[in-house]
Parts: structure tokens; C-alpha cells; sequence
């Protein structure tokens, strides 16, 4: 029996990192499997829809990162078969220092400079204290706690904003839509770091983007559907909005053509904000297998029906 890694970013890493791990694990790469009924195991990085029913005894589904909603559209098929995630604390450690990054700039201004400098023009700007700076965290799990308290911890204001109710040191949380246009009010920077739920998807529109201060600004580090597009652009040249980080989109790698390339109050970053190691997860995914095969509970196992 053997693992089966289905991924569009470096299979073939994966399964030499895997095998460091543990050398008695048969690891194969979709789609050119020796014997597909022997897969009980798949890890999954933006697999082709359809291709984890190829294998008539899969037992486990993992992501190679810490969302899950790449499964979304087989949940029927994956109801009886657990989802598994990827925790681990190089991927918090990572996805705090682009926000953090991100945030910095916003704060110290660094797009009004990067315009001043454009036409030599030496005007420095008035200071600001961070502490007076209010970042909402959309999405206070993991990922989006981890953020949070360090940002926190860095001096900024930090509040969360949760589907469900969440208790972090140093973050003052709101839960729920009745809950919502109040957390947008109070923020200046907005991180999204919600998973993709079909209650999450297109929240970021221009009624809640509309919702947040005068002059704040988007940093999305979670999925592209959480924004609808031209509702960003609309809220951005209005000037309600002053920038957005964006790191993710509908579409990746994002086209040529697309008109956040050339807006001048966006700034894109390619899918890069915190990627999964191999040598770190690694060791995860390969003590997963062996519970599955000695019959014991796994690590980090999603729900599906919640999308995370």
C-alpha cells in the first residue's frame, strides 16, 4: 500500500522529502501511478477535480498546506474519508512576517514616498503613533491568531473577526454577521485570513470594504474569492480605500491582462505570503499515514461541512 502526492508545486520534492522520512513508505506521484488501487493515502495541492476517485481504497485525504478548500467540490465524495491539514509553525512564522511586512509599509506610508520620491519631492510626513493604528484580523484561527498576537505584540491595536466565537490574548474579538460592520468601523488595516466557506466567499465587496475607515487598506493573505474584483477596484478609485496587498486571486498565476497589474494603489505578490516546507511537514504527514494504518485518531483533521 502507498501515499500518492497530487500536487502543482514540486511532487517531485515532496515524495524525496518523504522518503527521508521514512524509506519504508511506498510515495508515488499522480498520474503515473504503478497500481492506483493500492493509493490509501492522497496529499493534495490544487489536485484536478475528479482525480481522487481514481483510487478505490483511499482511506485519507491531506493538504499540503493549511487550507482545505481544494476539497470543497468533492465533499460528497470525501464524506466518509477524513480531510486532513497542514499546522505547522514555519507556516505561521512566515505568514506573520508578510502581513507584518505589508502592515509596516501602510503604517510608515511607504506608497506615499515611493510617489514623492517619483517626483523629487522632499516632504516628510507627520508621524503617527502605531498604537493609534486598529488591525482587524478577518480570521482568527491558526494562521489568523498567530498574526494577530504578534502584531499585537509589535504595538499595533489588533481586533479579530470570527464566524464562531474566539478567545486570544491581546485581540478584542467580534463574531458573526450582527457583529461585523462594528469590526470594520474601528479598522484601519484589514487582514483576511478566513478559510473559503461558501458563507466566506465574495465578503469582501464593496458593502463591507465600504464599511471600513476613511483611508484604509486591504492586505488579502487567504484565498482570491474572498474578494469580488471590481468591487475592490471601484472602492479603490473612489479613494475610500487606499491600497491592497493582495497575495492571492480567482485566478493563478494571475493573467497578463488583468487590470490589478497596472493599479497603481495595488500591489501583488504571487501566491508566496507562507508556503509549506517540506522537511517541516514532512514528519506530519508521514505520522498521519501510520495512524491511519494502525487505526488511531489523526492529526489536524478538517471539517468539511465547516470548510476548515
Amino acid at each position: 500500500m502507498s501515499i500518492t502526492i497530487i500536487s502543482t508545486r514540486s511532487p517531485e520534492v515532496w515524495q524525496r522529502t518523504l522518503n527521508e522520512v521514512d524509506p519504508d513508505v511506498e510515495i508515488e506521484i499522480w498520474p503515473n501511478e504503478k497500481d492506483k488501487s493500492k493509493i490509501e493515502m492522497a496529499l493534495c495541492w490544487q489536485h484536478p477535480e475528479g482525480s481522487l476517485q481514481e483510487y478505490p481504497n483511499l482511506k485519507a485525504v491531506s493538504s499540503l498546506g493549511a487550507g482545505v478548500d481544494h476539497f470543497l467540490k468533492e465533499k460528497d465524495f470525501l464524506k466518509d474519508i477524513p480531510v486532513l491539514r497542514v499546522v505547522d509553525p514555519l507556516l505561521e512564522q512566515s505568514m506573520f512576517e508578510y502581513v507584518c511586512t505589508a502592515a509596516l509599509q501602510i503604517y510608515r506610508e511607504f506608497d506615499v514616498y515611493e510617489k514623492l520620491q517619483q517626483d523629487s519631492n522632499w516632504q516628510p510626513q507627520k508621524p503617527r503613533k502605531i498604537g493609534d493604528m486598529t488591525v482587524g484580523m478577518m480570521g482568527v484561527g491558526k494562521l489568523g491568531g498567530y498574526c494577530g498576537s504578534r502584531l499585537a505584540q509589535f504595538g499595533f491595536n489588533v481586533i479579530g473577526w470570527s464566524q464562531t466565537p474566539k478567545q486570544i490574548d491581546s485581540i478584542k474579538n467580534f463574531t458573526g454577521e450582527a457583529e461585523l460592520e462594528q469590526f470594520l468601523a474601528k479598522t484601519d488595516i484589514l487582514i483576511c485570513l478566513l478559510p473559503l466557506t461558501d458563507n466566506t466567499r465574495g465578503l469582501i465587496n464593496k458593502t463591507t470594504l465600504n464599511q471600513l475607515k476613511e483611508g484604509a487598506s486591504l492586505i488579502n493573505v487567504a484565498r482570491g474569492a474572498h474578494v469580488v474584483e471590481q468591487d475592490l477596484i471601484d472602492v479603490l478609485d473612489q479613494g475610500h480605500l487606499n491600497l491592497a496587498f493582495l497575495d492571492v486571486f480567482n485566478q493563478e498565476p494571475l493573467p497578463a491582462e488583468h487590470p490589478f497589474w497596472q493599479h497603481p494603489k495595488i500591489k501583488i505578490t504571487p501566491h508566496c505570503s507562507s508556503v509549506s516546507n517540506p522537511k517541516s511537514v514532512a514528519p506530519q504527514l508521514i505520522e498521519n499515514y501510520h495512524r491511519m494504518k494502525q487505526g488511531k485518531n489523526l492529526l489536524n483533521q478538517a471539517d468539511l461541512a465547516r470548510g476548515y
